[in-house]
């Protein structure tokens, strides 16, 4: 059964103006992540990566959704305007003095606030020459994506979202990182229902029904190694407890009657 409360937490855009918004929000964010991903090279630290998001938000007249975000309340504000995971970093890498290497996989994601609507998008990204095993974790984590796309469909059911990406990634000889799933997103970064990457484990939100004027992100966390993960000192940053590498692809999604509509693609 869905509870009123997991309902009272999803926010339908029915009207043509918010989804709207939501789309302008999505093109700063692909804007953002795009350019991010353009500076990843050798030799460049992670911090040059915020400092690049910064400048392409504000040519796009967007905020950063990120900066200042609240994480678990006995930890500090998030210090930064992107998060950059790198090899066996899962999320929430704060960018800094870190210098990128050859063969090194890199995780961006990336918020923009637009109007007072969000968007949400990562891609990982292969520095150089990566291993060929390296290589294939990047490509079926994006293949994750769009094996959970397929199902996000007027009268599908958060799970089968949830189904789909796990399938992919544990036929594939990976692991599903649990703990951290996909959101609904709009007005807030972080909004109703919970969109997990398998189906090990429950959330009351498996068994929403997607609507048209629904707003989530879809973003498989996959790990090369076992699934279990670990929070570092600075309350952010997850790395994977076997220190095996980890690719993140998200993207924000809109339902439609005529089917998902990437809003940061």
């Amino acid at each position: 059964m869905i509870t009123n409360a997991v309902m009272d937490d999803i926010h339908i855009k029915s009207k043509h103006w918010e989804i709207e918004r939501m789309r302008k929000a999505g093109k700063a964010t692909s804007a953002a992540r795009e350019a991010a991903r353009a500076a990843v090279a050798p030799g460049v630290t992670t911090g040059y990566i915020n400092e690049v998001v910064i400048e392409t938000l504000k040519k796009c007249g967007a905020k950063a959704s990120f900066y200042h975000q609240q994480g678990y309340p006995e930890y500090p504000l998030y210090p930064a305007c992107v998060c950059v995971s790198v090899n066996d970093e899962v999320i929430h890498g704060i960018p800094g003095s870190r210098v990128i290497c050859e063969g090194d996989i890199v995780s961006i994601d990336v918020g923009a606030e637009i109007d007072g609507f969000h968007g949400d998008s990562a891609v990982t990204v292969a520095v150089g020459s990566v291993s060929a095993e390296a290589q294939r974790l990047i490509d079926v984590t994006r293949e994750c994506f769009f094996k959970g796309v397929e199902k996000a469909v007027v009268g599908n059911r958060i799970r089968d979202i949830a189904a789909a990406v796990g399938r992919h990634a544990e036929n594939a000889g990976f692991s599903v990182v649990r703990g951290y799933t996909g959101h609904g997103i709009g007005r807030d970064l972080h909004e109703g229902p919970t969109v997990p990457n398998s189906l090990h484990e429950h959330f009351p939100d498996l068994d929403v029904v997607l609507v048209p004027g629904m707003t989530f992100c879809i973003e498989p966390m996959i790990n090369m190694g076992g699934h279990r993960i670990r929070l570092m000192p600075d309350g952010w940053t997850v790395k994977t407890r076997d220190k095996s590498l980890s690719a993140h692809y998200e993207h924000t999604v809109l339902i439609t009657d005529s089917g998902p509509e990437l809003l940061t693609e």
